[in-house]
């Protein structure tokens, strides 16, 4: 059976010239959806998937009435390959149950591969760089009860500088901040010793 997909992005859109495309392909059953193609939520499509059975075949206007990104088309299409459900284009010329469509879609699955490598690629050499300045990524490290008393005491000693305090207790500068706004200001010096004075006899 072939399964007709058609989508709308606003109220003022009108679905009939996909509506006309879609039965003039053959489909005995069409969805229609008003939604955003950024929208995860589509009640329509889930209605669709979920009303197809093996051996069917979800057709489309265009791939952009399905996905609105490479990612997004090879997740849905890779998903119905898997049920046994074929997906055809019929602006783009793609049927995935042709071996033609087929080798189309593998180059769709390739290219995504590559975006994904790239993108792993960037990330790792941004996580590499940040290391070498001293950053590390991920959530900033936080502070318990003990160390709170243990950076109080630190603070109290004006001796040693707030970079050298955040690498002792290995958190950065900002961090200590965060937990005392006021830095120094906001908590007690340590009193300073005065030698003993003499009265004179």
């Amino acid at each position: 059976m072939l399964v007709g997909y058609a989508r709308v992005s606003t109220q003022d859109q009108d679905a009939t010239l996909q509506r006309v495309a879609l039965q003039h392909a053959g489909c005995t059953r069409i969805f229609e959806e008003t939604a955003s193609g950024a929208q995860r939520d589509r009640p329509e499509l889930e209605a669709a998937l979920s009303y197809m059975r093996e051996g069917d075949t979800l057709v489309v206007w265009k791939l952009d009435r399905l996905a609105r990104s490479v990612r997004q088309l090879i997740e849905t299409v890779e998903d119905l390959e898997m049920r046994g459900v074929g997906f055809r284009s019929l602006t783009e010329n793609i049927d995935t149950t042709s071996p033609g469509g087929k080798l189309v879609f593998h180059l769709f699955a390739a290219l995504a591969e590559f975006e994904r490598g790239l993108i792993r690629e960037r990330t790792m050499a941004g996580l590499a760089s940040a290391r070498a300045r001293g950053r590390t990524g991920g959530r900033p490290r936080s502070l318990g009860e003990r160390d709170l008393i243990a950076l109080k005491a630190l603070l109290a000693d004006d001796q040693i500088t707030v970079s050298e305090i955040a690498k002792r207790i290995g958190v950065s500068p900002a961090t200590i901040y965060r937990y005392i706004p006021g830095g120094r200001q906001q908590v007690v010096p340590l009193p300073t010793t005065q030698p003993a004075s003499h009265k004179s006899i």
